[in-house]
């Protein structure tokens, strides 16, 4: 379990599917979603699972990153900010930040990179897509999320 303290004070990778995509984000100290804060082992089994996958894809950087970027940090994305998110897509996730970092309670994460070619829930074995899909998120993979809506 990750008390409400870790969640306030630590940035958390976490991930999520659509149904068919599996999402990574990084928690930026924000509030989790309850099923990946009930168990911080599945989520570290998570971790460790998809963090040793592969390379499989090239990388889309969002579009709109440069802009969104600049409007809360006021400055454009650089290769140190891209770099983990850069390395998740590779390995053929949907990657996400939380944009509101000084608001526990804020759930808006805003899209940094997509694969071209996504990791898909089919190519997971079964004890990892058991615990990938207590954490859905039903609105698909788009340019910024509300992971209120997490069920």
């Amino acid at each position: 379990m990750y008390t409400e303290i870790e969640q306030q004070t630590l940035d958390i990778d976490w991930f999520f599917t659509d149904g068919k995509y599996i999402g990574f984000t990084a928690s930026g100290a924000g509030k989790l979603p309850e099923s990946v804060a009930r168990s911080s082992e599945n989520n570290e089994t998570l971790v460790s699972y998809f963090r040793n996958l592969p390379e499989m894809s090239e990388v889309i950087v969002n579009a709109k990153l440069n802009d969104l970027l600049i409007e809360i940090f006021r400055t454009g994305p650089d290769e140190r900010y891209l770099q983990d998110f850069v390395s998740m897509t590779k390995k053929g996730f949907y990657c996400f930040d939380k944009t509101n970092l000084n608001n526990f309670l804020d759930y808006d994460y805003h899209l940094v990179t997509s694969p071209v070619n996504p990791l898909t829930i089919d190519d997971l074995p079964q004890d990892i897509l058991n615990i990938i899909i207590q954490t859905k998120y039903p609105e698909g993979m788009n340019n910024v999320i509300n992971i209120g809506a997490i069920n």
